[in-house]
């Protein structure tokens, strides 16, 4: 598994971290995140739509989905999952970006937490550097993109 900065003492500069927690049991989150007819559902910020070509849901396993934006740019994201603990924790190797713009290079770990007929989400986003973490929050707007695409799981959620 490839760790972007593993022994470095303090990454706060170079982590984004977005949590909410969902009206909806662990197992119900887990299927909606990792089944791909579910994922395009909700995947991506308010306006986007998604198109999954591949996900192959195991330890080495490959994501590959294109994000459509509403002012009509794609952008490709391929991933490859490098840890799987059902229903609890997923952790994946991530790249992508739009075409011209830098690429969005870092290690994800998506932990879901029980709380009763809720869970606990919190995604985790580790960059190589603070510059590269502070490339993709203005390029991309990971940060409030993150929020969105959670509310937008949220909504799925209430209808599932």
């Amino acid at each position: 598994m490839n760790k972007i900065g593993a022994g470095t003492l303090s990454t706060a500069d170079r982590e984004i971290v977005i949590s909410r927690i969902f009206d909806a049991p662990r197992e119900l989150v887990w299927e909606a995140m990792t089944k791909p007819e579910h994922v395009v559902n909700w995947w991506g910020p308010n306006g986007f739509s998604t198109t999954i070509e591949k996900m192959d849901f195991r330890v080495g396993g490959v994501w590959k989905h294109v994000m459509h934006g509403p002012d009509g740019a794609d952008y490709p994201n391929k991933s490859v999952f490098t840890a799987i603990i059902e229903p609890e924790r997923i952790e994946y190797s991530h790249g992508g970006g739009r075409k011209g713009d830098p690429a969005a290079q870092f290690d994800a770990t998506w932990i879901l937490e029980s709380m009763g007929k809720q869970t606990k989400v919190t995604l985790h986003m580790l960059f190589a550097t603070a510059q590269a973490r502070d490339t993709v929050v203005k390029t991309y707007g990971a940060i409030e993109g993150g929020k969105q695409t959670l509310a937008r799981l949220a909504d799925y959620l209430a209808k599932f």
